[in-house]
């Protein structure tokens, strides 16, 4: 085939590996494989999706109509400060101080962006969400792992040792993807010994017994997570906000990316706040679900405070335990990506009632 003679008149190709930075050349965040992807390759019509801790309940009537009548305002930008859907939170959490993001996802990476320099030190108890990690390095910080203990609970004591002079920390309790949770003493404790900001990831709270919202009335280095992806069944809508205390306010303000929350998910995150019952009617079938995983799973099911449950496999691996039950019409997330985790074990959601008694029916077959 003749030469283009154009050709020789183009500038050289891009070589990614010259721009792109190193660390987003390697793994990503993990992703569970599509519900259509799974059905497509096994021939099923329908797939139990229990991999990514979602809500199997759609939002209420009334929330999708908030969105709805948003939507047709979408010509104009947002509320930069979310004053409405802050003073709502006010009013269902009895505390003055948030922060919003898209997801809170969103509110980490602010964070990072506002306390970390390139180099400093960022604390994690692991094994645990990876998202700390990998907005960690995209910032430039340096990654300090601080391992769990047999029954992966939290060392409290190397935490502090590892935490006490760094910006920010991270622990995420009721802990993805373990399930479970760390005592408010132990988190109170925590915080008397550190100077820098630890960031408590409570997304899934609202399916717990604990209550961390008081340490906020002691402690001014504490920021603590929150999602409205989980229980309030608006995982699509990207809602995440944070208890904050007063002084951090203005510098976040700075440091976030204008209208990073959009008016249609706060129109409908307005109206969600407004209705407990949704939020309690979910939590009762959750807690209902999880009792019977422990009880009636062949395999052992961990503990769980979450929206999920953490089951060893062993002697099979995640991955391999995984594709048997994507085989029967069941998604699960295998938990060899997660760093400090050993390659036996699979996370497992409360779905639909349907889906959780396919999984239980699958699993006891294997």
């Amino acid at each position: 085939m003749a030469a283009d003679p154009q050709d020789s008149n183009r500038l050289p190709g891009i070589n990614p590996e010259l721009l792109v930075r190193e660390c987003f050349t390697g793994e990503g965040y993990v992703f569970a494989r599509k519900a259509e992807e799974i059905a497509r390759e096994h021939g099923l019509e329908r797939v139990a999706r229990l991999a990514s801790n979602e809500n199997p309940e759609p939002p209420e009537k009334e929330v999708i109509e908030e969105g709805c009548r948003a939507l047709q305002e979408a010509n104009r930008y947002p509320d930069e400060n979310m004053g409405e859907l802050k003073a709502m939170l006010g009013r269902y959490h009895g505390w003055n101080h948030f922060v919003t993001g898209a997801g809170m996802d969103g509110v980490i990476e602010t964070l990072l962006r506002l306390l970390v320099n390139a180099g400093d030190p960022v604390v994690i108890s692991v094994p645990t969400f990876s998202f700390y990690e990998l907005a960690t390095i995209a910032q430039g910080g340096t990654v300090i792992r601080v391992p769990r203990d047999g029954s992966f609970n939290v060392d409290v004591e190397s935490f502090i040792q590892k935490a006490r002079h760094a910006r920010l920390s991270f622990l995420c309790t009721p802990n993805n993807p373990t399930g479970n949770e760390t005592s408010p003493d132990d988190i109170a404790g925590i915080l008397e010994e550190i100077e820098g900001i630890l960031f408590l990831d409570n997304a899934y709270v609202e399916f717990s017994d604990q209550d961390y919202r008081p340490l906020m009335e002691r402690f001014d280095n504490l920021v603590i997570g929150r999602t409205m992806s989980k229980a309030f069944s608006m995982a699509g809508l990207r809602v995440g906000y944070a208890f904050v205390p007063g002084w951090i306010l203005p510098y976040y303000r700075r440091a976030a990316t204008p209208f990073s929350l959009n008016s249609v998910s706060a129109a409908a995150a307005v109206s969600a706040l407004g209705d407990r019952g949704h939020v309690e009617r979910i939590v009762r079938r959750v807690k209902g679900w999880r009792a019977r995983y422990i009880r009636e799973c062949s395999f052992p099911v961990l503990p769980s405070g979450g929206n999920f449950v953490l089951v060893d496999v062993s002697p099979c691996s995640g991955d391999v335990m995984t594709e048997k039950l994507a085989a029967r019409g069941v998604i699960v997330r295998s938990c060899r990506s997660f760093k400090g985790l050993e390659d036996h074990y699979i996370r497992v959601s409360v779905g639909d009632d349907w889906e959780c008694e396919l999984f239980l029916d699958v699993i006891n077959s294997i």
